[in-house]
């Protein structure tokens, strides 16, 4: 859209690097709607701009006076005219006016001296869990953005009444968590791994407390193999997604899935050519020099099981190296369906 539109100013590579991209924030924008919502962190004004199509008044804050005034150009070229773009700190912007909205959204940033740190809402700018007073008083429902860096449980224990988390991947590659807080909210949360695709979403739901009392049934290798989306691995559904889908789980450990049926699934899906057990002589007897491979659970890495078999990248086969229900190291050799 921006890329399309004439006139368009940009920031610096930095600030554009940080910004959502369309797909995800339009995405954001289909979860909530109301009359109003504040954008508490504004920054090149993506996320705000979807969300004027489903609020009749956005708030856009941002800190820096370059990028919010570059942002308030923009969304007059794209006449965005329910969006006012302000030069603030959104925190303090809360404090300082009285007013209620329906929804504040807020996507905190890391600090820089904090990198290679774990990760933790409160020490992100801005502070989250301590702001949570102020939030609430502003409004009854909150949406934050974070790195999918961030460990779900420990999201959850910084924050309070989580409503839903969504894990947001984009082709595969998951790109940011999205936290929905409801006031008061005391329940079960409802957490929704999505991967959104170029000509549709792969879509699951499920509750966070069922993943510890579901029953797995477990299986040998049957003839198709499924392997979860990189959004539900994040999400950590993996009895979930046997109890629900119907499908065996390999092992306890090893989050892929078999059965004799073909079904929708979330993720990909494969023919199971054949089951070898992990050696070099049964590898070297289908001698197979170039193939795309794949590892669950399984103590050597994909760039070195290529070292060790001469197995370039590749190629219409599909070789898993991962551990069956008995514990032992096998090979799976497949073809995409």
């Amino acid at each position: 859209t921006w890329f399309n539109s004439k006139t368009i100013y940009y920031p610096n590579k930095l600030n554009i690097e940080q910004t959502s991209s369309e797909i995800t924030a339009e995405y954001k924008s289909i979860l909530i709607s109301g009359h109003s919502i504040i954008d508490l962190t504004g920054g090149f004004g993506v996320d705000s701009y979807f969300f004027s199509k489903r609020f009749n008044e956005v708030v856009h804050c941002e800190m820096d006076e370059h990028i919010s005034e570059i942002a308030s150009h923009n969304f007059k070229v794209l006449n965005a005219d329910s969006i006012t773009a302000i030069n603030c700190d959104g925190i303090q912007f809360l404090e300082e006016h009285q007013k209620h909205y329906d929804w504040i959204y807020v996507d905190p940033s890391r600090r820089h001296e904090n990198k290679g740190r774990v990760f933790f809402l409160k020490d992100c700018l801005p502070n989250i869990p301590d702001s949570l007073y102020v939030l609430f008083n502003r409004s009854n429902h909150v949406m934050i953005k974070t790195s999918p860096l961030l460990d779900i449980s420990a999201g959850i224990n910084e924050l309070k009444f989580v409503k839903e988390i969504h894990v947001v991947a984009v082709e595969n590659e998951v790109k940011e968590l999205l936290w929905i807080l409801e006031f008061g909210y005391e329940g079960h949360i409802k957490v929704t791994p999505v991967n959104l695709k170029k000509n549709y979403n792969e879509s699951f739901a499920f509750i966070l407390n069922d993943e510890t009392e579901v029953d797995v049934i477990y299986s040998e290798p049957l003839t198709f193999l499924y392997e979860p989306n990189a959004a539900i691995l994040k999400s950590g559904a993996f009895k979930t997604v046997s109890s629900q889908l119907k499908v065996f789980k390999l092992q306890t450990n090893t989050h892929l899935y078999t059965l004799d049926s073909l079904i929708d699934f979330p993720g990909r899906r494969f023919k199971i050519e054949s089951v070898l057990p992990y050696s070099k002589q049964a590898l070297k007897s289908i001698a197979i020099k170039k193939a795309n491979i794949t590892t669950r659970n399984f103590p050597e890495t994909v760039s070195q099981l290529r070292k060790k078999f001469k197995i370039s990248e590749g190629g219409n086969i599909y070789l898993f190296f991962t551990t069956n229900i008995k514990n032992e190291k096998i090979v799976l050799v497949c073809s995409k369906i």
